[in-house]
């Protein structure tokens, strides 16, 4: 059962993040693309924005799949939670903890999959226990 657990957890959090990371990366499903993810984080202070927006983008689109597939599951939970904690601090924890809100109750959420991932790994429904 456990395995069933941890590759819902996986499907979970690599769904999320394989999607969000197509808006940030290619601009899918009304999301901005690299370009318009740099403006914003030229906004809240990140410079140089274009190669922090490629790097955020490309870690959640990436991390998401290795998460979604079972493909080095820790560290990919790892780059994903350090992304999210860069979001929450930066973006999030200024107004609250509640959604509604703008917090970062997501993302709170979010780094706790993260967490539990880097401490069970992908489980034997992994890419890499087929291997």
């Amino acid at each position: 059962m456990k395995d069933l657990a941890v590759l819902v957890l996986r499907v979970c959090l690599g769904v999320v993040f394989l999607a969000h990371g197509a808006q940030l990366l290619f601009g899918c499903c009304g999301g901005p693309g690299v370009a318009g993810f740099a403006q914003s984080l030229s906004g809240l202070g990140f410079k140089p924005a274009l190669f922090w927006a490629a790097i955020a983008a490309s870690t959640s689109f990436f991390g998401g799949l290795c998460v979604l597939i079972g493909f080095g599951t820790r560290i990919a939970s790892a780059f994903i939670a350090i992304f999210m904690l860069v979001a929450m601090v930066s973006v999030h924890l200024s107004k609250g903890f509640f959604l509604q809100s703008g917090g970062f109750e997501y993302n709170f959420v979010l780094i706790c999959l993260c967490i539990a991932l880097m401490i069970l790994g992908g489980g034997k429904f992994s890419i890499t226990k087929k291997m």
